[in-house]
């Protein structure tokens, strides 16, 4: 596993940690779920309805893969096995990264607007310059637009354990040396 791979899912497992508890639960994918479709006001309820489903497969997934205790909580360490292993986490991955990326084109014309995209993005709490940086590193149309296939796409290699140098790193805050 690449080092990038590891900050990569470190930033997520602590956006995910919407309750701030530590740990994910299924509360974190239900708040999750629930600030990402409250910004999605243009979205059909078809839309909404599939993000839900793709937050609560998340929460599943790593429910039915880590719990082995059954005490209802992921650790960093157990969501890092799961996550970067894609035999394990492709999937669920694959069905959350086609529902943001369509929740993000609402008007089905296969592009997503800046606007909408920083929206989404600020509700799961990535900081906004690294929201930008990362709409940028898609390669916007003139009329500042990506296409939903190069979202969905970029969100899979943001899970890949031998990926770096994606667009997906610029979400990753620069730490000085």
């Amino acid at each position: 596993m690449r080092a990038e791979a590891a900050q990569r899912v470190a930033l997520v497992f602590s956006l995910l940690d919407a309750n701030g508890n530590g740990v994910l639960d299924a509360e974190d994918f239900t708040l999750m779920g629930s600030r990402v479709n409250a910004v999605a006001t243009q979205s059909d309820q078809g839309a909404k309805d599939a993000m839900r489903a793709a937050f609560d497969r998340y929460w599943t997934t790593l429910r039915d893969e880590l719990d082995a205790n059954g005490d209802g909580v992921v650790s960093l360490e157990e969501y890092t096995a799961c996550v970067l292993s894609p035999e394990r986490f492709e999937p669920t991955i694959s069905q959350f990264a086609e529902a943001l990326a369509a929740l993000g084109d609402p008007d089905g014309d296969g592009l997503i607007e800046r606007p909408l995209f920083a929206a989404l993005m600020d509700a799961i709490g990535f900081q906004e310059s690294n929201i930008h940086a990362l709409f940028d590193a898609f390669g916007p149309t003139a009329d500042d637009r990506v296409p939903v296939r190069v979202w969905a796409e970029g969100i899979k290699d943001y899970y890949a354990p031998d990926k770096a140098g994606i667009a997906g790193d610029h979400l990753v805050p620069r730490t000085a040396v």
